[in-house]
């Protein structure tokens, strides 16, 4: 589905927060159909791209890849 998406899990380079926000921000705008949301949608595409970041941070550190919190 999105195939733009780089893999993030790697062992000895962990993913940085601003390459699991741009993972995330791809997702996002893959499924709304998005590239820019309408002022009216932004709110709800904003906080669809933050929950997927915190959500792939999660899994990274559960995988434990030593991934680093985000804030």
């Amino acid at each position: 589905m999105c195939r733009s998406i780089k893999q993030l899990r790697n062992a000895e380079i962990p993913a940085t927060e601003e390459e699991i926000r741009a993972a995330a921000l791809q997702f996002v705008r893959k499924v709304s159909g998005y590239r820019k949301p309408s002022k009216v949608n932004e709110a709800a595409f904003e906080r669809a791209v933050d929950e997927i970041a915190d959500v792939t941070q999660k899994l990274l550190s559960g995988l434990g890849m030593g991934q680093k919190t985000l804030n």
